[in-house]
């Protein structure tokens, strides 16, 4: 029961949950952004590409 109680209390389990929750929120913001630019940014690299050939 100590066992139990002890594994309910610890706050690490809670650091680890919030920083996977960080984690997946920074995913989905790379994610749309990619999304979002990804065209446009490809154009800016062979443009780039062109002007220096």
């Amino acid at each position: 029961m100590y066992t139990f109680i002890s594994f309910i209390s610890d706050e690490e389990g809670a650091s680890m949950a919030e920083y996977a929750l960080l984690l997946g929120l920074i995913t989905v913001a790379i994610a749309t952004v990619v999304t979002a630019f990804g065209a446009k940014l490809g154009t800016v690299v062979t443009n780039a590409t062109t002007v220096l050939n």
